[in-house]
C-alpha cells in the first residue's frame, strides 16, 4: 500500500457507480490580447481531457507549471465553467448546473488551495472563516457552531483558542491547516487540494501530508490532489494522472507508473527525480527545448518538439488516450518503445529512506500528541 490510503492492486475494473467524480472531453478557452483593434487569441488551458476519480481514492493530478493542473481542479470543482465537455458529480452533470442548484452540492466539494494566506480573509477571526461554511450550508446553530469550530481546530492540530486569532498571527503551515478545517466543516465528500504543500517548509510538508491522510481515513473523503512534487505523489497517491500541455498523456495506478512510466515526458519527470545520493547530485530529465505556448500548441502529439522518440506520425496525428493495461492508459505512438527503454529497477530514482523516517517520525509525533490530548480531556 506504500502509505496510501487503500489498495486497488489486482482490482477487477470498477463499475460505473463506483465513480464519484468524472471529466468528459472537458476544455477551458481563455481569450487574451482582446482590444478593438488586436484580434484576441485563444490559450487552450485545458484541452479534452476525460478522467474519472474513484470513490475514496486519492487520485494525484502531476505535470510542468503551466500544463493546465489548476484549471483542471477548478473545472471538476465548477470554479470555472467549461469551454465545453462534462463534469459529472454522482453522474449529476454539473457543468450547466443553475447556481441554486451548485450552491447545495457545494458542501459536498470542497478546495484546499495553495497559497494559505490569499485564501483566508485577514479581516476574519479563525473562529468566524471556519464558521462561515456552517454557516452559509445551515449546519449546527448559532450556539452550537463555536464548539464543533472548536473541535475541527483540534482535529486539524491546533489549539481552540485560536479561533480569535486573525490569519496574519500565524506560519504558512497553521494558515494551511486553518484553510483545511474550513473545507472539513461543511462535511465534504470530495476535497480538491491545488498544491496544498507546495508553499510550505519542506518539514511542514510532511506534517500537513500525514494530517490530510489521517483525515481521509476519518471523514472517508475522496482526495484529488494537483502537485509537481512527485516524491509527495508517490507517497500518497492511489492512481496518478500526468498532464502536458492541456492535456493527460498517462494514467495508471502509482506504483505501476512510478515503476515503468510508458510515455515519454512520464519518464522525464521520473528522470528529473532528485536521487538521494551525494555521489548521484546531477539531475537530467532528457529533454530538450522549451514547453511550447499553449496560444500556439504544436499540431499532432504536443510533446513531439520535446520527444526523443517522434517520428512523422506524431507531427500530424493526435495520439488518444487508449487502454494499454488493467487501469493503464497512455496517449502516445511509440510507448511500446518508450516502454522497451525503461531502466532497470536498480536505475530508477528511488525514495529517499531518510525521507521516509521523517514521514514515519511525523506519524508517531502525531499519534502520541492525539493520545496525550485525549488523556487530558476531561
Amino acid at each position: 500500500m506504500n502509505g496510501k490510503g487503500h489498495d486497488n492492486a489486482g482490482a477487477g475494473a470498477p463499475a460505473r457507480g463506483d465513480y464519484v467524480l468524472e471529466a468528459r472531453d472537458l476544455a477551458r478557452r481563455f481569450k487574451v490580447g482582446s482590444s478593438f483593434l488586436a484580434t484576441p487569441q485563444v490559450v487552450r488551458a485545458v484541452d479534452g481531457v476525460s478522467l474519472s476519480v474513484r470513490r475514496g481514492e486519492t487520485l494525484a493530478i502531476v505535470g510542468e507549471s503551466g500544463c493546465g493542473k489548476s484549471t483542471l481542479a477548478r473545472l471538476l470543482l465548477r470554479l470555472l465553467r467549461p469551454s465545453s465537455g462534462q463534469v459529472l458529480y454522482d453522474g449529476t452533470d454539473i457543468s450547466d448546473l443553475p447556481e441554486r442548484e451548485m450552491r447545495r452540492l457545494r458542501k459536498d466539494l470542497q478546495f484546499i488551495f495553495q497559497d494559505p494566506f490569499s485564501s483566508l480573509n485577514p479581516r476574519m477571526t479563525v473562529g468566524a472563516i471556519v464558521e462561515e461554511p456552517m454557516r452559509v450550508h445551515g449546519i449546527g446553530t448559532r450556539a452550537s457552531r463555536p464548539q464543533q469550530v472548536a473541535d475541527l481546530l483540534r482535529r486539524v492540530g491546533l489549539r481552540a483558542e485560536y479561533a480569535n486569532r486573525y490569519p496574519h498571527e500565524f506560519s504558512g503551515g497553521q494558515r494551511q491547516r486553518i484553510g483545511i478545517a474550513r473545507a472539513l466543516a461543511c462535511g465534504p465528500r470530495v476535497l480538491i487540494g491545488d498544491e496544498p504543500v507546495s508553499a510550505l517548509d519542506v518539514s511542514i510538508q510532511a506534517q500537513v501530508i500525514n494530517l490530510l491522510e489521517e483525515l481521509k481515513a476519518e471523514f472517508d473523503l475522496t482526495l484529488v490532489l494537483i502537485a509537481h512534487d512527485l516524491a509527495v505523489i508517490r507517497h500518497m497517491s492511489d492512481r496518478v494522472a500526468v498532464m502536458y500541455l492541456g492535456e493527460i498523456v498517462e494514467q495508471g495506478e502509482t506504483d505501476t507508473l512510478y515503476d515503468a512510466p510508458l510515455h515519454p515526458y512520464t519518464q522525464a519527470l521520473m528522470r528529473a527525480i532528485p536521487i538521494p545520493s551525494p555521489r548521484s547530485r546531477k539531475v537530467d530529465s532528457g529533454l530538450t527545448g522549451d514547453v511550447p505556448s499553449p496560444l500556439a500548441p504544436p499540431p499532432g502529439c504536443r510533446f513531439h518538439t520535446r520527444c526523443p522518440l517522434a517520428s512523422g506520425i506524431c507531427k500530424v496525428e493526435r495520439p488518444p488516450l487508449a487502454t494499454v493495461a488493467h487501469d493503464r492508459m497512455v496517449a502516445c505512438h511509440h510507448w511500446e518503445e518508450a516502454r522497451a527503454g525503461i531502466p532497470s529497477a536498480a536505475e530508477t530514482p528511488a525514495h529517499s529512506h531518510a525521507a521516509e523516517r521523517r514521514f514515519a517520525l511525523y506519524r508517531e509525533h502525531s499519534l502520541a500528541g492525539t493520545a496525550a490530548a485525549s488523556d487530558r480531556t476531561p
